[in-house]
Order: C-alpha cells, then sequence, then structure tokens
C-alpha cells in the first residue's frame, strides 16, 4: 500500500513539474548535445529578442529581460523536453496593438504597461489550465489561424520598412502606412538602405548557403563592424545607443491600479489563444520529432509561471516558438537542460556584452525581423488550401484582411466571430442526403450516385449529425420538403449517424411525426442507436412512432414498406 501510495505521489509530481520525469534520469551522454543546443540557441535568441522588442515597442535590452525567467519556468513546468519559450514576433505585435492607444511607444508608462499585460496574459494561462481548457483553440480553425499569421506577417513587415530604409515611422493599418511609405520613397537614407537591404540580403544568404550558422547573430555583428569602421553614424544610419547594461530589478509594474488590468483584458485574451495555439503547435512538431507525448493543459499551466517570470522582469509576453524549437530540433537536443545554459549566457550578455551593442543599426534588426517573417510566411498552405476548398481559402483571406484593414486585435476578433458564425452555421445546417440503392443493396448518396434506385412513395433520408437544438429545425424542413415532392407515402430516416439527441429536437420530432400523420405519411427510422433511443422513449417520440416503425437496418425497412404497399421485392 505504503509503495503504491508513493507510486501516485510521483506520478502527480510528475504531472505537475514535468523536469521530475527526466532530469533524476538524466543521462551523461545527453550533457553534450544538450550544451552545445543551449549555445546555439543563445545564438539565435539574442538578436531576434532585441529585434521583436522593436515590434512590441519597447527598447532592445527589454527582448533580453524576456528570456531568462520564461525559459527556466518553461523548464520545470513544460511538458515538452524540447520545445523553446521566449519572445515571439506574432505576440509582440500583439502587445504592442494593445498598449499602442494607451500610452506613447517607448515611454515609461508603455514599458509598464507592456510588463503588466505579460503579467495578465501568465495570469490567464494559469487560470485556464487549472480550468483545463487545452481545447479552447479548437474552435480556432486552421484556415483562420494562418489567414492571421499571414496578416500578422505583412503588418510586421510593412512596420519595419520605414526602419529599414531610414524613414520615420508611421501608424495607421498597412494600408495607410503602406501609401505613407510610398509617398516618402524621395527622404530615403541611402547609407541606412544599404545596411538594411545588405543586412536583409545576408540574412537569406546565409539561411540558404550556411544553415549551420546563426544567421541573425553573423548579421549583427557584420552590421556593427561596418557603422564602426565606416562611421556610418555620421552618414545618418540609427543606431541602438546606449544600453544600460545590468539584470532587471523583479518587481510588479506601476501602472495605477486594478482598473489598467481590466483595459488590458481584451489583448490579453487573444494573446493566450494566439500564443497558446503556436505553443501547442510548436510542442507538437517537437513531439512527432521525438516520440514524446504533450499535455495540452500542462503546457498552459507552463506558459503561467513563463509569463509572470517575463512580466516581473520587465520583459513582454513569451510563448512557444517553432522556429527557434527547430534550431535546437536540429542542434539535437535531448532535455530543457541547454536552454538553462542559454538564459545563463543570456544573464552574461546583460552583465557584461551590452556595450557591444551600441553600435547595432536599427535597420540591421528591422532586417532581423523581416527575414524571421518571411520565413515564418506559408504561401504554400494557400495554394493547397485554394485546391482543397474555395470557401475555407476566402476564410482565410478573410482573416488576413480583417488583420490588415481592421488592426491586429480588431481583425483576430473579427476573424474568431466568423469562425464561430461558420461553426454554428455548420452545426445547424449538417449534411443530410436523400438515398438510393446501388449495386450490392447498398443505399449510398444519390447525388454521388444517380444510377441508384428509389422506391416509389418511398424516402430514404440519411442526416449525419447529433440531432439537436441546433439542428433540430433544418432536420423538419427537410424532412417535410422531401415529403412534399410527388407522392410520397412513407419517410425512412437512417439515424446511423445520429449520435445524440436532445429535448429540443424530441419536442420537434413529435410535431413532425404529428404534421406527417395529418398529411397521411409515416414516419419511420433505421438504424437507431441506443442512446437515440433511450431518448426517444423517455419523450414519447418511441410511443408516437410505433416500435414497429423503427428498423435494424435501411433494407429492413424497404422490405417493410414494399410489403405494406404490396410492391414486388
Amino acid at each position: 500500500m505504503r509503495e503504491r501510495n508513493n507510486e501516485r505521489k510521483t506520478s502527480a509530481l510528475q504531472r505537475y513539474l514535468p523536469i521530475m520525469a527526466w532530469l533524476p534520469h538524466y543521462r551523461r551522454s545527453w550533457l553534450r548535445p544538450d550544451l552545445f543546443a543551449g549555445l546555439t540557441l543563445w545564438a539565435v535568441l539574442v538578436p531576434e529578442a532585441m529585434a521583436y522588442a522593436g515590434i512590441a515597442g519597447v527598447d532592445p535590452v527589454i527582448g533580453l529581460y524576456t528570456v531568462p525567467l520564461p525559459l527556466l519556468a518553461y523548464a520545470v513546468f513544460g511538458s515538452s523536453r524540447i520545445m523553446v519559450v521566449g519572445p515571439d514576433s506574432a505576440t509582440a505585435l500583439l502587445s504592442a496593438a494593445t498598449i499602442g492607444s494607451l500610452a506613447a511607444s517607448g515611454s515609461a508608462d508603455y514599458v509598464a504597461l507592456t510588463a503588466a499585460l505579460a503579467i495578465l496574459v501568465g495570469i490567464l494561462f494559469l487560470v485556464f489550465g487549472l480550468l483545463r481548457l487545452g481545447w479552447v483553440t479548437d474552435f480556432i480553425s486552421r484556415p483562420v489561424m494562418q489567414g492571421f499569421i499571414a496578416g500578422v506577417v505583412l503588418v510586421t513587415i510593412i512596420g519595419q520598412v520605414p526602419t529599414l530604409i531610414g524613414l520615420t515611422p508611421t501608424r495607421g493599418d498597412f494600408f495607410q502606412q503602406l501609401w505613407d511609405i510610398l509617398g516618402a520613397l524621395y527622404n530615403v537614407n541611402l547609407a541606412t538602405v544599404t545596411v538594411g537591404v545588405g543586412c536583409l540580403l545576408l540574412l537569406f544568404w546565409i539561411r540558404k548557403h550556411a544553415p549551420r550558422v546563426p544567421a541573425a547573430l553573423a548579421t549583427i555583428v557584420v552590421a556593427i563592424m561596418a557603422v564602426t569602421l565606416l562611421d556610418l553614424q555620421g552618414r545618418g544610419v540609427a543606431v541602438v545607443g546606449t544600453i544600460a547594461a545590468g539584470l532587471p530589478r523583479l518587481s510588479l509594474p506601476s501602472v495605477g491600479g486594478l482598473h489598467v488590468y481590466k483595459t488590458l483584458f481584451s489583448g490579453a485574451l487573444a494573446i493566450v489563444l494566439l500564443g497558446y495555439a503556436e505553443t501547442l503547435g510548436s510542442a507538437k512538431a517537437a513531439a512527432a520529432e521525438t516520440g514524446e507525448t504533450i499535455d495540452p493543459n500542462q503546457e498552459l499551466l507552463a506558459l503561467g509561471p513563463a509569463n509572470l517570470g517575463a512580466g516581473l522582469s520587465g520583459g513582454f509576453v513569451a510563448v512557444g516558438s517553432f522556429s527557434k524549437t527547430s534550431v535546437v530540433l536540429a542542434a539535437k537536443a535531448k532535455t530543457q537542460l541547454g536552454f538553462v545554459l542559454t538564459a545563463g549566457l543570456v544573464v552574461l550578455t546583460l552583465l557584461y556584452l551590452m556595450p557591444v551593442f551600441e553600435h547595432l543599426p536599427d535597420a540591421a534588426l528591422a532586417a532581423v525581423v523581416i527575414e524571421a517573417m518571411v520565413a515564418l510566411a506559408d504561401p504554400a498552405y494557400f495554394r493547397k488550401l485554394w485546391r482543397i476548398s474555395h470557401s475555407e481559402f476566402l476564410l482565410a483571406f478573410v482573416a488576413m484582411f480583417g488583420v490588415l484593414s481592421l488592426g491586429v486585435l480588431p481583425g483576430i476578433g473579427a476573424g474568431i466571430a466568423l469562425d464561430l458564425l461558420l461553426l454554428i452555421r455548420s452545426a445547424s445546417r449538417p449534411r443530410a442526403v436523400t438515398l438510393g440503392k446501388t449495386a450490392g443493396h447498398v443505399f449510398q448518396d444519390l447525388s454521388l450516385h444517380p444510377e441508384g434506385t428509389t422506391v416509389p412513395g418511398l424516402v430514404v433520408f440519411r442526416f449525419e449529425a447529433p440531432l439537436i437544438f441546433t439542428n433540430a429545425s433544418f432536420f423538419v424542413e427537410e424532412v417535410e420538403r422531401l415529403a412534399s415532392e410527388g407522392d410520397i407515402d412513407t419517410v425512412l430516416v437512417d439515424a446511423e449517424g445520429i449520435n445524440g439527441l436532445d429535448s429540443t429536437a424530441a419536442e420537434r420530432l413529435l410535431e413532425l411525426h404529428d404534421e406527417l400523420k395529418r398529411r397521411q405519411i409515416s414516419l419511420c427510422f433505421a438504424r437507431v442507436r441506443d442512446p437515440v433511443k433511450d431518448v426517444m422513449r423517455a419523450s414519447g417520440v418511441l410511443d408516437a412512432i410505433g416500435e414497429d416503425h423503427i428498423y435494424g437496418s435501411i433494407t429492413a425497412g424497404v422490405k417493410a414498406f414494399k410489403r405494406a404497399h404490396k410492391q414486388p421485392g
């Protein structure tokens, strides 16, 4: 008994602290690949975190503040041994969209609100995890999610173009920013254009021809050297400038009270939904490579302390990253231990290496962001989607256009609302078909098998969904429509696809039976599932229809109809 209790305690501990599932069993052979992966991740994370800080509207150093505690928190609480949690371009843009109307970008209030938003996101992740709401993103379809991402990619790129070519950043939606940029092209700084475009081309070249080289780190090193050796600052190339070295002080951001968090709530909720979808997708992609099992609810719980840590250290939102997870997979990482090294190296970077970045051109950071966005874009998905379903392609396009025209947060809200409306429409209008007998005495959809034969006076109708309040009216309308087409005596419902029946639908069945009976038309059912039959019995539907009108198969129902109407066969 004591051993069983100990096993239960160990199992519970490993469930809520997944690090305990692998750390006590750590193998010495894992250490070298883990340390190499940690070093590789540092080389990728440092420039990307600084670049993504620009998307969030804060100083580059705040991107580095967002790295250590989220990495450590996820190492303890995350269910994936490989996934990387840290700054992300899409959620950084959502953060900027949430804070942008509340404070001036780069101001002390803006920085405090950004950290407060990360804390609120962390709290929401914890609440969602404790309520076991890991299924929540199932209600956001992949076309809508890909449409969001495409919109975010375009909005992020257009937001970085002014910095890339030496223009003053503009505000407004995607189209307004594009118009402003086109109207100001005569005013670009040629030295900045050279640096920005040169960095962008270098990034693309390294990704293609030297994929093992940390492209972002190599590019910013080259950019810093170019600015220093060629005195590009004197030619108008903007640089990051003085950065305060040292670690952030852990504290709650001063934002003026709880009412501020209420203002941030809608943006935080959007970040949770999009960030969780990204995280879960990254974790599952890693699991497909490693064979491990991912717990969706534990991922929510892990993102809670990760974002609380980011906010308390003055950073912005952190979520799972597919691109950075791919980097450590390529480096053969075995566990999260290497990411502890990454966190330590980022701390050392904050303490001792920040002066190195003072001559880093802003255009180089913009190039890092744009290259990352181009890598994130997936035009092949949209081509494939167009071939599969024009309607889903349109849904993805609407989600993307919403982000471009309405802004990131309203666009995401509109996309989710449209997705839910289509889900409701789909639930209220499920597939319902008329069947005919084909070769082999099989009953199939007549619209797909027009060679099928029907029995005069009999309609065989298949309904392929639970019969509930959302679609009961549609069911009744379809049956009444079929009963009105020609000289119909009986409607036989193939109920194999009806795996549920609620009280509202049962009442509508009684009304339908009475209406058809008044018109001297019989309502029969075939292949009724036991749970559905139980509800029919309890609601009086079975008594009204009669058990002799419930058949074990479609064939049995057809034969009974032919006998009753003295037809051959």
